[in-house]
């Protein structure tokens, strides 16, 4: 048995949760995409996929709120498809439907980096918000490193999806420029587990002498032995 590898905890569900819920999500969110890119691939015609792309994003805010979920990261979905569908409608080019998300796929890219420089990993800010302990984690040097080593495999995956797309973009491929879209949540999911088993590696056996919230805010989170 490798003694690296703490045994299972509270964070370890909420993490797998976590990704099973954003692959869930994912699903129905690239539902727009795929739509657009298989009605384009068939027809040829930007109208049609539009109307297929909207008419899908509608249908997950409905199941959203039938599943009684929050439908707002659907609505900007929806919003981001309007938006690319307004510019793929103006300029004739199906591929500037997907301007909309590679410019945020860029600049999450690019803040990721700085917030990991920063001392604020973005792994360490979503699992705090699931487990209660919002930013008590960054007290504690040992986890602060390890979320940032977890948080640089999860980098790795948006920038090898972005070498993949941005040529697709500028080379006017837009049905392979979908397919590969329709991939993202499944590449996220992916190096979301990955990042974390590589979290929870680093970590090992070590424990802080608190872990989780409290009134006191400045209390010192120091490692205990093990």
């Amino acid at each position: 048995m490798d003694r690296s590898v703490p045994p299972e905890t509270g964070s370890d569900v909420a993490a797998r949760d976590m990704i099973r819920r954003r692959l869930r999500s994912g699903i129905i969110d690239v539902a727009p995409i795929l739509g657009f890119t298989v009605s384009l691939s068939l027809t040829h015609q930007v109208a049609v996929g539009l109307t297929v792309a909207l008419t899908l994003g509608a249908v997950g805010c409905v199941l959203r709120l039938v599943r009684r979920e929050s439908v707002w990261r659907t609505l900007g979905i929806v919003g981001v498809v309007g938006v690319g569908g307004a510019l793929a409608a103006s300029t004739g080019q199906a591929t500037t439907f997907f301007a909309p998300s590679l410019v945020m796929h860029c600049v999450m890219a690019a803040a990721t980096p700085v917030m990991l420089l920063l001392g604020w990993p973005p792994l360490g800010l979503a699992m705090g918000l699931l487990t209660g302990e919002k930013t008590a984690w960054r007290h504690c040097r040992v986890r602060r490193r390890a979320f940032t080593k977890g948080n640089l495999v999860m980098m790795a995956g948006s920038y090898v999806m972005l070498a993949i797309q941005l040529p697709l973009f500028l080379s006017g491929q837009a049905v392979a420029l979908g397919a590969v879209e329709t991939f993202g949540p499944l590449v996220m999911a992916l190096s979301t587990l990955l990042g974390w088993r590589l979290y929870r590696r680093c970590v090992g056996t070590h424990r802080c002498v608190d872990s989780t919230p409290s009134t006191d805010t400045t209390r010192s989170l120091e490692r205990t032995p093990s």
